[in-house]
This record gives structure tokens, C-alpha cells and sequence, in this order.
């Protein structure tokens, strides 16, 4: 390969500038190339309008992907919570590299933890996953708490609780890791009181698809395992018919015999965002060896939970 830097198309928040940053080190190493980053403004970083109202889908990454199309970048960090579940012609996700922690975290006034907030708290977030969860856990333990829906950067989340307004927001873990900011966390959430986000805590690395040598250099920062979690995650939303911000958590996880690991457990979560109905699932089987073991890890699930009533939870589905 070449020794011309590569360009890597990136949003330009503080936190996408962060992990991209990590994946430019990374893919300079593989390659022995230097890693410039292209600064790309998404519709999704534009618009003041809530996600759910937007649609979500696709708003992050869809001004990435058209700038990898006409040649302007070589490839392309995204969340993966973010990439719409179908893959575009003529791109390929060349890796998907190991996840960062998927937890959604609490960070709250006083360094109070969820199950310590004052009745009648303020929870700022985004999600309506974060919202239908944290009202139907509120809901089932006697908690009393108002999810009010905010957007913005972590910076500007963050402020919102300093300055009083809120008593807590919830973001994800993994964003203040690699910023370097997860000593500001005040509570962890469990994976059995909230549900990531499909792909929570992933990366994913894009490129064109008749980039051959770039593909297999970049495949190199792969991990096999956040893969099959993360595709059997994105299968269940696909087979949901929901969109990014749609309520849906999905989390695979491996469980494992001391060393050896034995099979991979998903599971999903759909409900309204005032807490009062859910519909939650597992299922259990071997970790996927193919693409298509996981896809079908995912559409089981989803089959199991519209079968119990989750399309009704949704509202409007992603068509």
C-alpha cells in the first residue's frame, strides 16, 4: 500500500473527534500510513428537532457515507448505535472493533445514585429506550421521577445538571470513556434495569467497497465477538421494523464456562415510553460462527416479542 495519508471522515463533536481519533492510531499502525481526519457536519448535528422526531435513522451518518461514495474520505467512524440497520451498495463495514463498555450511566447532582434520587427528580435524555425503561423501572420499585426529553452535545448534557435544571441526564458510558470523562459518572445502570441501544459501546468502520487492500487492513482491528453481539442486536431491530430512536434496547452478551466461552445470550426490550407496558425477552444459544447464525439469533427474538405484543408498543414504525 501507499504511504499518502488516509483520510478518515468523521463528525465533528467532541466525542466522534475522540473515538476517531483512537481508530486513526490504530489504522496507522496496521498500515504504516499517517491518518488525517475530515471533519463532516451531519444533518443530525444541524437540527435542534428531537431525534424521534427527525426519525433518527440515519441522520449521523448519512453525510459520512455520501462523502465515502464520491471519494472525498477513504473511510469512516460511526457509533454504531447510529448506522441504519441496511448497508448501503457500494460500502462495506470493514470492521467492527472491540466494544467499550454498552451501559447507559447516571450522572446526577450531589453524586446521588438512580435508586437515591428525590422524589419527583428530573432525568434528562434523548431516548426514548433511556425513557420507556427508566419510568417502567420507576414504575415497578415505587421510584418517582419526570424523564424530560433534551438534546445536544455531552458537554451540553452535562451542563444541564450542573446549572440545576436537571437533577440527573443518562448517556452511555462508553462516550465518557473515551473521553476521558467516566470520573464523572455518579451510577453505573445495570443491563437489568436498562438495556443499551442495538450496538451501544461499538464502532464501526466503513469504506468502499472496491477498497480491497484498505478492507483487509482495517479488518484487522476487527473482533469477532463484539461482531456476532452487534449483528445479532441490529437483526432484532431490523426484524422489529424500528429505527434508531425507536424504545428498543437489545444487549448479546457471552457466557462463559471460567476461560471457555459457551454460548451467547440476547436480549431485547420494546415499551412505551411512560413505562407502563414492556415487552422483554431472552434467548440463549451457541455463539454464532457466521453472519448469518447471528441474523438469525436476532430475528428469533424479534419474532418471540412481536408475537407478545411489541409492534403496538412502538409507535410509529421505521418502514
Amino acid at each position: 500500500m501507499s504511504t499518502k495519508a488516509l483520510r478518515l471522515g468523521t463528525r465533528r463533536s467532541k466525542l466522534a473527534l475522540a473515538q476517531s481519533g483512537q481508530v486513526a492510531d490504530a489504522v496507522s499502525q496496521v498500515t504504516g500510513r499517517p491518518v488525517e481526519l475530515v471533519e463532516i457536519t451531519t444533518y443530525g448535528d444541524t437540527s435542534r428537532e428531537h431525534l424521534a422526531q427527525i426519525g433518527g435513522t440515519g441522520v449521523f451518518v448519512t453525510a459520512l457515507r455520501d462523502a465515502l461514495l464520491r471519494g472525498e474520505v477513504d473511510f469512516a467512524v460511526h457509533s454504531l448505535k447510529d448506522l441504519p440497520t441496511g448497508q448501503p451498495e457500494g460500502l462495506v463495514l470493514a470492521a467492527v472493533p472491540e466494544r467499550e463498555d454498552p451501559r447507559d450511566v447516571l450522572v446526577a447532582r450531589d453524586a446521588l445514585k438512580f435508586t437515591d434520587l428525590p422524589r419527583g427528580a428530573r432525568i434528562g435524555t434523548g431516548s426514548p429506550r433511556r425513557m420507556a425503561q427508566l419510568n417502567a423501572y420507576a414504575r415497578g420499585h415505587g421510584l418517582d421521577i419526570e424523564t424530560v426529553p433534551i438534546r445536544g452535545n455531552v458537554d451540553t448534557r452535562l451542563g444541564y445538571v450542573r446549572d440545576g435544571e436537571l437533577d440527573a441526564v443518562v448517556l452511555a458510558a462508553a462516550g465518557l470513556n473515551r473521553m476521558g470523562r467516566g470520573d464523572e459518572v455518579t451510577d453505573f445502570l445495570s443491563v437489568d434495569t436498562v438495556l443499551p441501544a442495538p450496538g451501544q459501546g461499538a464502532l464501526a468502520i466503513e469504506c468502499a467497497a472496491h477498497q480491497a487492500d484498505l478492507i483487509a487492513a482495517l479488518g484487522e482491528l476487527d473482533d469477532p465477538f463484539t461482531r456476532a453481539a452487534v449483528t445479532a442486536e441490529r437483526s432484532l431491530l431490523a426484524a422489529l421494523e424500528a429505527g434508531c430512536s425507536a424504545p428498543v434496547g437489545a444487549l448479546a452478551d457471552l457466557l462463559a464456562d471460567g476461560q471457555i466461552v459457551k454460548e451467547m445470550r440476547l436480549r431485547g426490550v420494546v415499551g412505551t415510553t411512560d413505562g407502563s407496558r414492556t415487552v422483554q425477552l431472552s434467548t440463549t444459544g451457541p455463539v454464532p460462527e457466521t453472519y448469518d447464525r447471528a441474523m438469525a439469533l436476532g430475528r428469533e427474538l424479534a419474532a418471540e416479542m412481536l408475537a407478545q405484543g411489541a409492534a403496538g408498543l412502538m409507535g410509529e414504525r421505521a418502514l
